[in-house]
């Protein structure tokens, strides 16, 4: 069998399927399924400080190989989840990387702070986020800003530090630099794509928000470019996400430049869709005579 282990920013991941924030809760209702500790990781929903019902409903929509969600971030805020999901995660032998969203400096980095106290293995950083105290423009947008919030976090922050990119820009890349020098451990890549879908019969947007993140295989190009592009241009590890429903998607993904993949959308068809990736990617694997998974990583062949 081939060797399924991978490192990022100093976390040894069993192997390089992870469950991505906000597609997994906190891993209670999979556990009904599935042994989670079996997969590398688990990013758990979005973070705030305080709990947050979330946005009105309609937030999900589905669309042509996908769905546009505006859930909001709905969460019970980090003490709850430090009092109450954490120690279960951690009862079930699961790696845990919590993920973490503001709306100003001062949000995320009380969080990493308050995080780094804590026994979570790894803390991912939500910068698609508006910042209020910049007109709402979110600091992913923006290379300057993103890498001033990454670099104040970074200060704060005692655990391997992962950064996720939105990929809402015209250059990613410059912004994933930025990121990289402000201290960035690591790079997930990427967030959802800003999409809507409008009724027909009452001319009404289909979600309350007007606007949603769409994600699922129909991103999977975008954030499979996108990956390439940030790979080769950082030191830094790059995790790779964006549509990957199959083994064969976290194959390119990990070609691409990805060390590690995250799963999301497929979950909500299936779950025991990373399960079955997971399997899959250990048969291409072996059939391939490849010793480690890690070899994958980074070898695209171009033209």
């Amino acid at each position: 069998m081939a060797d399924m282990q991978v490192t990022i920013a100093g976390v040894k991941l069993k192997n390089p399927v992870i469950a991505a924030s906000g597609t997994f809760g906190f891993g209670r209702e999979y556990g009904e399924f599935f042994d989670i500790s079996k997969l590398g990781g688990i990013a758990v929903k979005g973070l705030t400080l305080e709990e947050r019902q979330g946005n009105p409903p309609p937030r999900v929509a589905e669309t042509p190989a996908g769905m546009l969600n505006s859930v909001g971030l709905q969460n019970p805020g980090v003490e709850a989840f430090i009092e109450r999901e954490l120690p279960w995660l951690r009862e079930q032998g699961a790696t845990v990387i919590a993920n973490i969203a503001g709306s100003t400096v001062e949000d995320y980095c009380r969080m990493a702070w308050r995080l780094s106290e804590t026994d979570v293995d790894m803390i991912e950083m939500n910068i698609s986020c508006p910042n209020v105290k910049a007109g709402g423009a979110a600091f992913g947008t923006d290379a300057a800003t993103a890498a001033e919030v990454t670099r104040e976090v970074r200060a704060h922050c005692k655990k391997p530090l992962m950064v996720k990119l939105s990929p809402n820009v015209t250059d990613i890349v410059s912004i994933a630099r930025a990121v990289e020098a402000a201290g960035a451990d690591a790079l997930s890549v990427i967030n959802t794509l800003l999409g809507m879908r409008i009724d027909i019969k009452t001319r009404r947007p289909i979600l309350h928000q007007n606007v949603g993140g769409l994600s699922g295989p129909a991103v999977f190009p975008i954030a499979l470019r996108m990956v390439w592009q940030v790979a080769n241009a950082v030191q830094i590890p790059v995790v790779g996400l964006g549509g990957i429903a199959s083994a064969a998607d976290a194959v390119e993904m990990l070609l691409a430049g990805a060390a590690a993949v995250q799963v999301g959308t497929a979950n909500f068809t299936d779950p025991y869709a990373m399960m079955k990736i997971l399997v899959d990617l250990e048969e291409y694997l072996d059939e391939n005579h490849i010793a480690s998974v890690r070899e994958l990583t980074g070898g695209v062949i171009p033209y």
